[in-house]
């Protein structure tokens, strides 16, 4: 049985680009996927990232269960976790191996090439 941390409410979890270099150590693979950071709200965070330790330290696969925009069941590989206490209460931190396609990249007005040149 695959060990997973499920998100039971609310919306699908965002995932952003990374560019941290430590970060991109994790992904080590013959397959072309990228890492990606989400963020999860949770009530007991320092239990979760125990879990992911225990279960990397067996040699397992540990995955983020979640359900898409469309209500479908993913899962992705966490790959690295941090629990992170906020004033709103525990906020888990995980990066995740995702497929290229499938990370939100947020273009702020700088990224954006409206074609005028100085």
């Amino acid at each position: 049985m695959d060990e997973k941390i499920t998100i039971i409410e609310g919306p699908p979890p965002v995932f952003e680009a990374i560019e941290d270099g430590w970060a991109l150590g994790l992904n080590e693979s013959p397959a072309l996927f990228d890492l990606a950071l989400t963020r999860v709200r949770t009530f007991n965070g320092a239990a979760l990232v125990e879990r992911c330790h225990r279960t990397w330290r067996n040699g397992e696969l540990i995955y983020l269960h979640y359900r898409n925009p469309l209500g479908l069941e993913e899962r992705a590989p966490i790959l690295a976790a941090r629990n992170v206490e906020t004033d709103e209460g525990h906020m888990l931190l995980l990066w995740c191996r995702r497929k290229p396609e499938d990370i939100d990249e947020e273009l702020g007005f700088d990224d954006l090439d409206d074609g005028d040149e100085a």
